[in-house]
């Protein structure tokens, strides 16, 4: 297996928004890498759909303060407020720096920058739905992430795609580079670097019905959880209330922001029932539990009665057409059906881990609970967890953290660079990562312990014990699961012993991360004995703040996560019940 062997002044790990964004802000300061396992075009940013909240006023009277209020009570009061606060108020500039790079957001018929309504979002903290996203039809992410590359390569940015990255090699505490096998090779590449930003995404595919891409699988959470590094407010994982019935392909909230309508069997507008001021425009928790509840309570539809209708058909032709045309193109490809005329099935969708590499308001990641900062390392996106979305991120906020997290990240990065000196790694750094690539080519595969299988095993296992509905039992239960996975793990095969674009292997290395993003999640989640955002214990179902005002941080340890836990940090706004 041949080693290659680089040197650069920072990488930067993922090609999503985040990485794109942090490397644009370093690439005039340093000599920069971006690894990404992806074309860079092909990122899961692109995906997103419905919009970048920021209080630009084009619409109606806002201001980023209400923003702010309606981020914190969004999270469930969970969010870190100077974090949150840091978040809204420099979304108008970010929206606007796009658009100056020439992102082609919808217009109003001014000229101005269009934005919609969208789930959670109010003016005056609660007085009505308001109008604060910015959007390129249902296409925003896509737009996003064609802009930031473009901009990359026109600066010359240096990339190095189809990489896996396998490892960060930490030394004294001290950043000394990453470790990648090269897809189209098979070989081993070391990166002598001072700083590394992980901008991986999330990790839906521990779930089976997912929004997100088959390469979300928490790679870099995973790496520094096996490092040694915590991983925060794992136990809340927000579930889309909108993915196409047993597919999981995300239909965004636009759809209900130009207004849509969930129905029930009946044809009842339920959401009047659980959010009567905001109704289907409540935060996404709210919604996918709504969805949930009528289902388990007999008013789902379909011959299974397991999923509720999302209707546009009262929308009209000419606005479908100019304001959702994605996800109608994806009801028409997979549904089969024609959404301008009839009701489309849907049911909740695992869609964004608002948990992952705990980091500050810099983008810097920490080390324990406490808030040591490890020096080199940072994080952004999906990835990172600041905290802005604490137990329930608001709609519109995934596109506007990337953007601003990820440009904190890589001026952090700047910083750092321009205060150390180079360092070198040596060439057996990669001896072990050589060693476990090898054996795992060389060992005969068995179905038993094949990647599908095992992967199969952990997604249908999650899916029925640690979704949106949970319980000491059922969470308990996953957790002998997942200890029988991880033993099946340790002898996993591959069938393919091919050298190069060996897609299984890689697998196999992403196998091993959700299997760790599983075990984070589920300990986390049966620890905290409330119901808070995202996370609904039927066993524990109020929220309890005098006990868990506070994030949870899981340590690696024997396969099995130890945890910790810091309080929240309390702004303007103090916890109240949270009504729409």
């Amino acid at each position: 297996m041949k080693i290659v062997k680089h040197s650069f002044d920072g990488v930067i790990v993922g090609a999503g928004g985040a990485g794109l964004r942090a490397a644009i802000e370093a690439a005039p300061h340093m000599k920069l890498a971006v690894i990404t396992k992806l074309y860079p075009t092909r990122s899961h940013t692109g995906a997103a759909q419905g919009g970048m909240s920021a209080a630009l006023a084009n619409v109606e009277e806002d201001n980023w303060n209400w923003h702010a209020f309606d981020t914190v009570k969004g999270s469930d009061y969970l969010a870190d407020q100077p974090a949150v606060d840091i978040l809204c108020k420099e979304a108008i500039d970010a929206v606007i720096e796009l658009e100056h790079w020439g992102l082609p957001f919808s217009r109003l018929d001014n000229g101005k920058i269009a934005q919609r309504r969208f789930g959670g979002h109010t003016v005056k903290e609660g007085e009505s739905p308001a109008f604060r996203a910015c959007y390129a039809a249902d296409r925003t992410g896509h737009m996003i992430l064609q802009t930031l590359y473009q901009k990359c390569v026109s600066m010359g940015v240096t990339f190095f795609d189809e990489f896996q990255v396998l490892d960060i090699k930490i030394e004294d505490g001290i950043c000394q580079g990453v470790i990648a096998y090269e897809l189209a090779t098979g070989d081993i590449h070391i990166f002598e670097t001072r700083a590394v930003t992980f901008a991986t995404g999330g990790f839906g595919k521990i779930f089976k019905v997912s929004s997100n891409a088959h390469s979300l699988t928490g790679d870099g959470p995973g790496i520094l959880y096996q490092k040694g590094i915590p991983l925060e407010d794992m136990e809340f994982y927000q579930f889309h209330p909108t993915g196409i019935y047993r597919l999981g392909i995300l239909l965004s909230e636009a759809a209900r922001g130009e207004g849509g309508i969930l129905r029930n069997k009946d044809g009842e507008r339920f959401m009047e029932r659980y959010a009567p001021s905001i109704k289907d425009l409540a935060p996404r928790d709210m919604v996918s539990r709504a969805i949930a509840t009528e289902i388990s309570e007999g008013n789902g539809a379909g011959p299974d009665s397991d999923y509720v209708y999302l209707d546009l058909t009262h929308l009209g032709a000419e606005t479908i057409k100019k304001k959702l045309p994605d996800i109608t193109d994806f009801v028409r490809t997979y549904v089969k059906i024609e959404p301008i005329e009839e009701p489309i099935p849907v049911q909740p969708t695992a869609h964004y881990a608002m948990g992952g590499i705990p980091t500050d308001v810099y983008s810097r990641v920490l080390s324990d609970e406490k808030g040591t900062v490890l020096p080199g390392v940072y994080a952004a996106g999906e990835a990172a967890c600041v905290s802005v979305h604490g137990a329930n991120r608001l709609g519109t906020n995934s596109l506007l953290d990337i953007v601003v997290f990820g440009k904190r990240a890589g001026q952090s990065m700047v910083d750092y660079v321009t205060q150390t000196k180079p360092n070198s790694i040596s060439d057996s750094a990669s001896d072990d990562l050589s060693k476990k690539i090898q054996n795992l080519i060389d060992k005969e595969h068995t179905d038993e312990f094949s990647v599908a299988n095992i992967r199969k095993d952990l997604q249908e296992s999650m899916e029925e014990n640690a979704k949106i509905f949970r319980t000491k039992e059922t969470l308990e239960k996953q957790t002998e699961i997942l200890e029988e996975l991880r033993d099946r793990y340790e002898n996993v095969t591959i069938f393919d012993k091919s050298k190069v674009h060996n897609s299984e292997l890689v697998e196999a290395i992403e196998l091993d991360y959700l299997l760790d993003m599983s075990e984070a999640t589920v300990a986390s989640a049966l620890a905290r004995n409330e119901s808070r955002g995202a996370h609904s214990r039927q066993d524990f179902p109020d929220r309890d703040d005098t006990n868990f005002m506070k994030h949870s941080f899981a340590f690696k340890k024997d396969n099995t996560a130890n945890l910790k836990y810091k309080d929240v940090e309390l702004g303007k706004y103090e916890p109240m019940e949270r009504k729409y």
